[in-house]
């Protein structure tokens, strides 16, 4: 019997060869178009399940399957239906989790809940045309990357950026601290599409257990551990005693009797912050004199006026002395609003405990903010905030899953106070040590924030801007392949019929 050998090169041509043939056979059991049916029932569980992630603490998880929806609806036909469904598929997702946007802008909420979902229509579309344009493992692996893209797009660089409704804000706070540490809000949820494109490759009947047991695991995970960081071990460096109070737009003499209420009940604080906007200008004399005879550092939102008549929304550092030792204004003003100019530049205060970095509520939202902080060594965030209460308790609740999510990401301790909840102390690992209530207007919290050696930037951080790039050239190659396909297509009709 003759023994066939085979060389190294060789074995290099065939293994890839063999797994494209077989990615080309599983691609095939799910490239069959949707019928009507089952893309209704499809946009039923992928709507059922983002919702369920949100509000259900437990189940976070449950968001693979709205993914997993996303990249079946791929299989519609290319076109205005498909960017259509996309759209109504991301306006039943956006709408409902951001009513409390008709609280704040009323009839105008809804061309905003339209932007939002635009996205949505957009990537189902290139989708399709990837689906039938690349081979099997091109858009496997292309399409999280344009997932990624647009995501980033979205929430960080245009105009109507917003992040909030990503993968980070719902499974990350329940999965170990270590996955967005390493991945990343943006890189948590390109895994998790590259892993929707993974199950829809198997037989139905497969894919759905499949993703059965992995939305049970995810749901089943813990945040008591965390992976093993190639970061470097962050080392705490030292303590101190913090406080803060609930106000929104208090007088001063309201905030003089509350800013004595913290000496009774929180004597050793030895820093206390007020909230975004405290004042209507700058901080008054009586504060400053009141920092000066009780020896505290008081953190506390107002506006510096700029020679135009404008403003810079402004978060002022008073020491000791009753002089300001530092300030900040706001990177991110909110849209639509009178919030003042951009802040012209970002800097850290070099407190008597370490570097801090100052983010002014929105701008908490924003990777890129909190991302140049952590590039000049902050070793904590303070974060004073204007949470109107007429917005509504659940836009309250989804606001306080920023501060968490990105003390997990940069692994930093963050020191949250709102005006009418929720306020957070959260440590470097994403845990909150205290808090405050909705709207508990006067309410107290205080605790030691203990700042670390250094943060650290999560991996989606370096190439999740080139994903923004690369995106229109992926979608601009689908169509190119699309048309060359139709063209050639004609052309054998009209050879055929001569």
């Amino acid at each position: 019997m003759q023994h066939r050998t085979w060389n190294i090169p060789q074995l290099a041509l065939l293994i890839p060869q063999w797994f494209n043939t077989r990615l080309q056979s599983l691609h095939f059991l799910g490239s069959a178009a949707l019928t009507k049916s089952e893309a209704f029932l499809w946009l039923l569980a992928g709507m059922a399940s983002f919702h369920a992630a949100y509000v259900t603490p437990a189940a976070g998880g449950w968001l693979l399957l709205t993914y997993l929806t996303l990249v079946q609806l791929t299989r519609l036909e290319p076109g205005r239906t498909s960017f259509l469904i996309g759209c109504l598929f991301g306006f039943s997702l956006v709408a409902p989790q951001l009513s409390f946007f008709f609280n704040i802008f009323s009839w105008a909420a809804v061309p905003l809940w339209i932007v939002l979902s635009f996205w949505f229509g957009l990537f189902l579309w290139l989708g399709c045309h990837m689906r039938r344009q690349f081979s099997a493992w091109a858009f496997v692996l292309t399409l999280p990357i344009v997932w990624l893209g647009l995501e980033y797009f979205r929430s960080e660089l245009y105009y109507l950026r917003f992040s909030w409704l990503n993968a980070g804000f719902t499974m990350g706070l329940h999965l170990p601290g270590g996955l967005l540490q390493m991945f990343g809000v943006y890189g948590l949820g390109m895994m998790l599409m590259l892993l929707a494109c993974l199950l829809s490759l198997l037989r139905r009947e497969a894919m759905l257990v499949v993703t059965a047991l992995a939305m049970l695991a995810f749901t089943a995970s813990t945040r008591d551990w965390s992976l093993p960081s190639k970061i470097g071990k962050r080392v705490p460096v030292r303590s101190f005693a913090v406080a803060g109070v609930q106000l929104e737009f208090p007088t001063e003499g309201e905030v003089m009797r509350s800013l004595d209420q913290v000496l009774l009940k929180q004597p050793d604080a030895q820093l206390i912050m007020l909230s975004e906007y405290t004042f209507p200008g700058e901080v008054p004399e009586k504060v400053r004199a009141w920092c000066k005879t009780n020896h505290k550092y008081l953190v506390a939102g107002g506006k510096a006026p700029t020679a135009n008549g404008d403003y810079y929304n402004t978060a002022f550092v008073i020491g000791p002395t009753g002089e300001t030792v530092f300030q900040q204004a706001k990177q991110v003003p909110i849209q639509f609003f009178a919030d003042g100019l951009p802040a012209e530049k970002q800097m850290l205060w070099e407190s008597p405990w370490g570097r801090l970095g100052i983010c002014i509520c929105y701008d908490l939202s924003f990777s890129r903010v909190v991302d140049e902080l952590v590039r000049q060594g902050a070793q904590g965030i303070l974060v004073p905030t204007m949470d109107v209460m007429s917005w509504g308790e659940y836009q309250h609740q989804l606001h306080a899953r920023v501060a968490p999510v990105r003390a997990m990401e940069h692994g930093v301790p963050i020191f949250r106070v709102a005006s009418s909840g929720t306020s957070q102390l959260v440590d470097s690992k994403g845990r909150v040590l205290a808090a405050a209530s909705i709207p508990g207007d006067g309410e107290i919290l205080g605790g030691r924030m203990t700042i670390v050696s250094h943060g650290s930037l999560p991996f989606d951080r370096q190439f999740a801007p080139a994903t923004s790039a690369a995106t229109p050239l992926i979608g601009l190659l689908a169509l190119t392949l699309r048309k060359r396909k139709s063209t050639e297509a004609v052309e054998t009709r009209e050879t055929c019929s001569s």
